[in-house]
């Protein structure tokens, strides 16, 4: 695999990082996601400091990780591959219902 380098934003501060060019992609949605998480909590107005804003942010994703992960969740249970396939099924299953609706319009 090759190695990619990538910039990206976030609360307007340019971060340059090295990954696998298949990564790139994924690291780039997850660069918004921060970065719109980041914005919405600084926006709030109570905190200021970007370290606090960061840690938040982390405290706020690590929670959204852990609670698919629970015993009850909607990944309980289930592999990485595993979750890839039924989301894979899934976009399958709305292809096959979107792309009728293209032609009306």
């Amino acid at each position: 695999m090759t190695t990619e380098h990538i910039e990206i934003k976030i609360l307007g501060r340019d971060y340059k990082l090295a990954c696998q060019a298949d990564d790139a992609p994924v690291l780039r949605r997850a660069a918004t996601y921060v970065d719109n998480l980041v914005t919405r909590i600084k926006d709030v107005g109570k905190i200021k400091d970007a370290d606090r804003i960061a840690v938040m942010a982390a405290i706020r994703i690590a929670s959204e990780l852990l609670s698919t992960r629970e015993k009850d969740g909607p990944f309980a249970g289930l592999s990485k591959v595993e979750i890839k396939q039924q989301i894979l099924e899934l976009n399958r299953s709305l292809d096959d219902v979107l792309t009728p609706q293209e032609k009306l319009f």
